[in-house]
This record gives C-alpha cells, sequence and structure tokens, in this order.
C-alpha cells in the first residue's frame, strides 16, 4: 500500500453528518459556497454560472438603466481631473524646418534666349501645362491633362501642373423619347399597300398586343413597299417569331429585319432561319440580344444560312463559338465582294 493511501485510510472512518451537525450557518454558506461547481473561463455561460454571487446588499428595486446612465454621468462629472504633469503653454520650441537651397551645378544650368526666357517668366500655369506636355513630360500631370494638351490646339488646361486625378465632370444624358408610331394607323397602312411607307419602325413599344403583332406580319406579306421591318425591345416571343418566319417565305420586298433584343428561344430562331433561306431579297438580318442564349445549334445554323445565301451583307449577332464565328465572318467576307463585284457590272 502506498502512503498516499494510508493517508486516505484515516478519514475512512470519520461520520459525515457529525460534523456538518457541528457546522455553524456560517460555516455552512460557506461551505456551499466552495461547493457551487463554476465555470469562469466558458464565455457561453452567463455571468451568474461562472463566478459566484458575493452579494451582501438586498436588491433596491428593479433595473431603471434612465436612473443609471444618469448616476454614472453625474458620478464621471464629480471626479476631479488629473493634473498635467506639463502644463500646455502654447510656447513653441525649436526651430522650424527650413530645407536648405540646392545650387544647380554650372553644368546643368541651361541657358535661354532672352525672349524665352520673358514668355516663360510670364508664362502661366495652363501654359506650362501645356508646354510641359508638348515636351513628353507626362509625369508632371494626370493623364487628362497630358491627352487634352497634346490633341487639342488650344490651352484647354485650367488646373496647372498636377498629377492629381480630377473627376470628369457629370453630363446628364437625356432619356430618348418615346416611339410615336401609331401601331393602328401603322398596321392600316402596311395592309393598303402605302407606296410612301417604306420603313416599320416598332421599337421599344412593350405593349403591344401580340394578335396585332401577328396581324401586322400577316399584312406584310403582300406588301411591296416597306424595305424595313424592326422590332426591337418589344417583348416579342416565339409566337411572333414564327409569324415573321411565315412573312419572310412570301415577302419578297423586305431587305431589313430587325428583331433584336426580344424573348425569342431557339425554336423562334431556328423557325427564322429556315425562313430565310426561301427569302432571296433580305440583305440585312439582327437577331442578337436575346433573353437566353440559344445554343450551338443554332450558332451552327447561322453560319449555314449565311453560307448558303449570298444576298446577305450585313448579320447582327455576337457568336460565342469559335468555329460558327469564322464561317460567318468568312461567309460575310464573300456575300459583301460578290455584292460589290455586281455593282461594279
Amino acid at each position: 500500500m502506498s502512503s498516499y493511501q494510508k493517508e486516505l485510510e484515516k478519514y475512512r472512518d470519520i461520520d459525515e453528518d457529525e460534523i456538518l451537525r457541528t457546522l455553524s450557518p456560517e460555516e455552512l454558506e460557506q461551505l456551499d459556497c466552495e461547493l457551487q461547481e463554476m465555470d469562469p473561463e466558458n464565455m457561453l455561460l452567463p455571468a451568474g454560472l461562472r463566478q459566484r454571487d458575493q452579494t451582501k446588499k438586498s436588491p433596491t428595486g428593479p433595473l431603471d438603466r434612465d436612473a443609471l446612465l444618469q448616476y454614472l454621468e453625474q458620478q464621471a462629472l464629480d471626479v476631479k481631473e488629473r493634473d498635467d504633469l506639463v502644463p500646455f503653454t502654447g510656447e513653441k520650441k525649436g526651430k522650424p524646418y527650413i530645407q536648405p537651397k540646392r545650387e544647380i551645378p554650372a553644368q546643368e544650368q541651361i541657358t535661354l534666349e532672352p525672349e524665352l526666357e520673358e514668355a516663360l517668366s510670364h508664362a502661366t500655369d495652363a501654359e506650362m501645362c501645356d508646354i510641359a506636355a508638348i515636351l513628353g513630360m507626362y509625369t508632371l500631370m494626370s493623364n487628362k491633362q497630358y491627352y487634352d494638351a497634346i490633341c487639342s490646339g488650344e490651352i484647354c488646361n485650367t488646373e496647372g501642373i498636377s498629377s492629381v486625378v480630377q473627376p470628369d465632370k457629370y453630363k446628364p444624358v437625356p432619356d430618348e423619347p418615346p416611339n410615336p408610331t401609331n401601331i393602328e394607323e401603322m398596321l392600316k397602312r402596311v395592309r393598303s399597300n402605302d407606296k410612301e411607307l417604306e420603313e416599320v419602325n416598332l421599337n421599344n413599344i412593350q405593349d403591344i398586343p401580340i394578335p396585332m403583332l401577328s396581324e401586322l406580319c400577316e399584312a406584310m406579306k403582300a406588301n411591296t413597299y416597306v424595305r424595313s421591318f424592326s422590332l426591337v425591345a418589344t417583348k416579342s416571343g416565339d409566337p411572333i417569331a414564327n409569324a415573321v418566319a411565315d412573312m419572310l417565305r412570301e415577302n419578297r420586298s423586305l431587305q431589313s429585319l430587325n428583331i433584336e433584343s426580344n424573348f425569342i428561344s431557339s425554336t423562334g430562331l431556328m423557325a427564322v432561319l429556315k425562313a430565310v433561306r426561301e427569302n432571296a431579297t433580305l440583305t440585312e438580318l439582327r437577331v442578337d440580344n436575346q433573353r437566353q442564349w440559344p445554343g450551338d445549334a443554332v450558332e451552327m445554323e447561322m453560319a449555314t444560312v449565311l453560307e448558303q445565301c449570298p444576298s446577305i451583307v450585313r448579320f447582327g449577332y455576337h457568336f460565342t463559338q469559335q468555329g460558327p464565328r469564322a464561317r460567318a465572318a468568312q461567309a460575310m467576307t464573300r456575300n459583301n465582294e460578290l455584292r460589290r463585284q455586281q455593282k461594279k457590272r
């Protein structure tokens, strides 16, 4: 048996109850405090469970936050401020630093003609800035000052030599006026095959009913004078794209078609492209900026259509794949060359 176990043996027969009965109330309270399990390092526990309650005073009432703040402020005002060890008198000590003048060596001194000396001595900051820009001293000024002085034939710098970048003045751009086109009147003129009507522009009119647009495309089938048909940002979808495709199969006078910035899917674009193959008068087609990307198959179909339709010389679409982009660029170059040769004849 070890010495530690021998020490414990003498406490084996002690009667704990008898010891507790002999303790006074103060001793029992102290024992209760010692037996409490506290964890002062655990920050997740509230303060009451991390330390013992050592307050002997009885509570004075519920918490009054405003009264407590007022008491703390008054107590802080009543505390006398500590005197400074060295009082401030405002006296300046020492001498101010004066940068010594650097003497320019004789070999570095530049002597100008009297006329130039007099001109530079009376030059303003703006003129000096322009001269520095002309001499290529771009490190002495901002990029805007440098390019303004180089590109402009007049003195336009008013800030002087400064490398601090200044923001450009905001120029408000007025909103575009709404499209004044009367759709019902336009539909009547298209149906009547008006000779003076050569352009149908419904751009940015977003409340056109789908049946009216379908009727307009139906009327365009027999029209022989309209050369340009534009439906940009009209919230047109696949039904309108199918109506446009049917119109292209029968119309023989339309030269420009613009259906950019709409909600046409790949199915609607494929229908339009298939109809373009059956149209020999269309020279310009724009289908970019739809709500969703049409896909690789549609881009390949676009390149095929441009290769098979030599009449198209302007095509508006931003290809995402390298293969269709290269084929379309080659086809457009060939179509424009064919058009140039036809004009020479």
